[in-house]
């Protein structure tokens, strides 16, 4: 996901998801036929996924005849993103889809959504409480960590040497199903030495550090996984600031402007790109369904795509956005 500190810009969301079993939506107090609102919490502000999701979010959401409202933290934090859940309990909207940025911190915030009658939408992000939320959109990601690892081993062609992973914060579930499917994958190629993870904070300066600090530990760094978009943008500082661009794969999850420009320039060799708008879209679709008393799928999964600088061209529609 995601994740990045921003100017107080909202932004937006609804992500991808595990596909599955359907489940009745129940009928809540304050859902009815006259309410016509919906609301999307974000993972944080001002980020180019979390903008992409709402553009999705929005137009599903004015086709459907509902009032979107989108209100994000300025950091991927469940301290900040708590009063904004406990905020929009007066405004009592039918539904509130949300990226949950703990999956145990968020469980308390969102189940008094739930006991106030509003339906819960659960996009990118998702509780370890499977009990709140009537559905969860998000990509596959431990499919996608699978993909960095078989990404990595294409570019580095049979080369021997250490691989290393970029993780964003302990307890976010998108992210460490990432780390998990890489760490899974990359054992099948013993020419890759896997040296386990770093967390950045979501930080882009901390992950700069961490690479940094990690090239000097390990000479033989051959390849980096940056599990969000924060970590790699300054996965990519690193490498920079070290002179070794190119020398060193780095493959990052999303495509940011940013990204997609390192992508281009060679900073980046691959992307890992999700369908933020598909998340936010079918978001929507979810939450009207439950408003209206109707089945629920319970997981719902998108497709990732790795681009690489020679088919950005051809996959430029996974690009994310930065305005709507």
């Amino acid at each position: 996901m995601k994740i990045r500190s921003a100017v107080a810009v909202s932004a937006a969301f609804l992500l991808a998801a595990c596909g599955g079993g359907g489940q009745i939506g129940d009928s809540g107090s304050g859902n009815n036929a006259a309410n016509k609102k919906l609301v999307l919490i974000p993972g944080i502000s001002a980020e180019p996924f979390y903008i992409s999701m709402q553009c999705g979010f929005e137009e599903a959401a004015k086709a459907a005849g509902y009032e979107a409202k989108t209100q994000a933290p300025a950091k991927f934090d469940a301290a900040q993103q708590t009063p904004i859940v406990t905020g929009i309990l007066a405004d009592k909207p039918a539904a509130v889809l949300i990226a949950p940025t703990d999956d145990k911190a968020m469980a308390g915030p969102m189940k008094q959504l739930k006991d106030a009658g509003i339906k819960v939408i659960e996009v990118d992000t998702k509780l370890q409480d499977t009990s709140i939320a009537s559905s969860t959109i998000s990509s596959n990601n431990e499919q996608g960590g699978k993909l960095a690892a078989e990404t990595i081993n294409k570019l580095t062609a049979g080369k021997t040497g250490s691989v290393l992973v970029l993780n964003t914060k302990a307890g976010t579930s998108t992210t460490d199903a990432r780390a998990k499917g890489f760490e899974d994958a990359i054992k099948a190629y013993p020419n890759l030495k896997y040296i386990g993870q770093q967390y950045t904070d979501n930080e882009a300066a901390t992950a700069a550090s961490k690479v940094t600090a990690t090239l000097a530990a390990n000479p033989d760094l051959i390849g980096v996984f940056a599990t969000n978009l924060n970590s790699g943008e300054g996965a990519a500082t690193g490498l920079r600031n070290a002179g070794k661009t190119g020398s060193v794969n780095l493959v990052g999850f999303d495509a940011s402007p940013n990204q997609v420009k390192d992508l281009q320039a060679g900073t980046v060799q691959a992307l890992i790109a999700q369908d933020p708008g598909t998340i936010g879209k079918q978001g929507v679709e979810q939450a009207v369904a439950a408003i209206d008393g109707k089945t629920n799928k319970r997981n719902i999964e998108t497709d990732l795509v790795a681009i690489t600088k020679d088919d950005a061209s051809a996959n430029s529609k996974y690009f994310y956005k930065q305005s709507c």
